[in-house]
């Protein structure tokens, strides 16, 4: 263990030894490692937003811990079984699909304004607007017509009829009388002039248990109960998300307790959760905490600029997945309870392939891909024929010890092949904001997507889904990645309802990004929920669809 960490242990042992929490019984401190880059439901898909925002707004569909679909902000799940969901054609002849929804009875803003159909149709305006900067805009395009029935009851046309045409979990409704000016006015400047980050205390915004009363940007957001929610009543006067970015620090802050729990969606990495919960155990009484470990749809992975002359090559891609040992990274950091992703698809989820092919560590073929793209060895280091080094930089968030830990041994390992590894770490608001959304990374970048179950990856993987400064940004597809065949397979696996079909179609979806590597596999993360023991109600997911989402439920004992 070198020096540095021990010291950081001392500080904690002295923090646990001196100060012990004296925490209102009505308030709840949470410590995150991020902070938003905005607010505003549909811009940018940073999890801290989703991890705040949850406890202040509703979803029409969620997945619940049991990674069931559910109704959240309407009265029942539209399906071909019930009559609310019907296949129909659509202007041109194809197969569509018109979902009846109705809203939630009693669901009104935080100002007391009814959550009504007009907000649905705003809400959709703004999303398939080219220049409104939605980052599932994808979503919106295909709702071919909005059909207002009433205040509460509307249609959605859909423009497919999709295996999971019921989920909408994308469909954030935002208040249209609060943004609607805001938008019409100058759509190409909307996510600047948004409400959520120009008015974040504005009540109107928000239609969940909590409100955002103040934030105070970098540092937490303060939530306190909606006076308008209509659901189970909360139990906190006061919820306080606070951001603290070095994971060390955090640790402290916890055992301090200038923070009740840490957050398993942005907390601990795993190797610090497991060395926390070894020194609890060691505690006579076995200490104040339980650790709850949430193996989930979570990929760690390093994004390619494939805008990069270097990277473009799919050899130079290749040679630095042979280069890289992750069994031995996951045995020595996280203990191997994080295991080697091969695709981007978990194991946990039912359409995982088996025999995708592996990059095990083989540094001999690594460097006789790397001879064969031009890059020769030349004195201590590789260079073309130009003359010129080749250098890769690995960007990623400050303050997380472990993805500074696993850039530094990628450093290392990929250094030893003649590779000049050049790290970059930058603020999450930064990183995620617009370093990330705007493609500004030059060669890769270390990050994890969360996912649902069996989310199709068309936001990352298409073609269409590339963000650019003529569409404002929108997409996730960060890598530039494009293949005719990539696009043909998820056009396809999202409209074919047969089960078996469409495993094989995920198969070869699996096959070909193993083969392309648009991004390089890492792992697939479990998360470390660290919990009071008097906190109850906490339940993890494993998706994309945080424990916030059922924050109403939770209570002090």
């Amino acid at each position: 263990m070198p020096p540095p960490y021990r010291l950081v242990v001392l500080v904690l042992a002295l923090c646990a030894a001196l100060a012990q929490p004296v925490r209102a019984k009505d308030d709840l401190t949470i410590g995150i490692t991020q902070y938003p880059a905005t607010f505003h439901p549909n811009i940018e898909s940073m999890l801290a937003k989703t991890y705040i925002l949850d406890m202040a707004t509703r979803p029409f569909t969620a997945f619940d811990a049991e990674w069931k679909l559910v109704c959240m902000l309407c009265e029942r799940l539209p399906t071909i079984e019930n009559g609310l969901a019907v296949a129909e054609k659509t202007p041109e002849g194809k197969p569509g699909v018109a979902l009846s929804f109705t809203i939630k009875a009693g669901a009104k803003w935080g100002d007391g304004k009814p959550v009504t159909t007009e907000d649905v149709m705003f809400t959709w305006q703004v999303g398939k607007h080219p220049l409104s900067g939605v980052a599932d805009a994808e979503l919106y395009r295909r709702i071919l017509r909005v059909e207002i029935k009433d205040e509460r009851n509307f249609v959605l046309h859909l423009d497919r009829l999709t295996f999971d045409y019921n989920a909408i979990n994308d469909f954030r409704i935002v208040p249209a009388h609060i943004e609607a000016p805001r938008f019409f006015d100058a759509p190409g400047e909307y996510r600047n002039r948004t409400a959520y980050d120009q008015d974040s205390a504005n009540p109107g915004l928000y239609n969940g248990p909590y409100r955002i009363a103040s934030a105070v940007q970098g540092s937490h957001v303060v939530l306190v109960p909606n006076a308008h929610w209509n659901g189970a009543k909360p139990a906190f006067a006061r919820i306080v998300v606070k951001t603290v970015e070095n994971t060390a620090a955090l640790e402290a802050n916890l055992l301090s307790g200038g923070v009740d729990m840490i957050a398993g969606e942005l907390g601990l990495p795993l190797e610090q959760a497991i060395a926390f919960e070894k020194r609890e155990g060691q505690k006579k009484g076995n200490g104040r905490f339980t650790v709850l470990y949430k193996p989930g749809l979570v990929y760690e992975h390093l994004d390619v600029n494939l805008a990069s002359p270097v990277l473009a090559d799919q050899r130079v891609r290749q040679a630095l997945m042979w280069g890289m040992d992750r069994e031995a990274i996951s045995k020595q950091l996280f203990a191997g309870r994080q295991p080697v992703a091969h695709s981007a698809v978990n194991p946990l989820d039912g359409v995982h392939a088996a025999d995708v092919p592996r990059y095990s560590f083989d540094a001999a073929k690594a460097a006789a891909l790397l001879d064969q793209a031009g890059w020769r060895m030349n004195g201590g280091g590789r260079r073309n024929a130009q003359g010129e080094a080749l250098v890769l930089e690995i960007a990623t968030t400050a303050g997380n010890r472990s993805r500074e830990l696993v850039s530094q041994v990628l450093q290392g390992q990929w250094r030893r092949l003649g590779i000049d590894v050049r790290l970059k770490s930058e603020p999450p608001r930064v990183f995620f904001g617009d370093t990330v959304t705007r493609r500004r990374f030059p060669h890769l970048a270390l990050f994890a997507w969360y996912s649902a179950p069996e989310s199709v990856p068309r936001s990352t993987l298409h073609s269409t889904m590339i963000p650019r400064e003529d569409n404002n940004f929108s997409g996730q597809n960060y890598t530039g990645y494009g293949n005719p065949r990539m696009d043909e397979l998820l056009d396809a696996i999202e409209v074919e309802l047969d089960r078996k079909k469409r495993t094989a179609l995920w198969r070869e979806l699996q096959l070909l990004y193993a083969r392309d590597l648009p991004a390089l596999p890492l792992f697939f993360k479990a998360d470390a929920h660290i919990l009071p023991k008097a906190l109850k109600g906490v339940v993890p997911t494993g998706h994309q669809d945080p424990t916030t989402l059922w924050v109403e439920t939770w209570r002090w004992e």
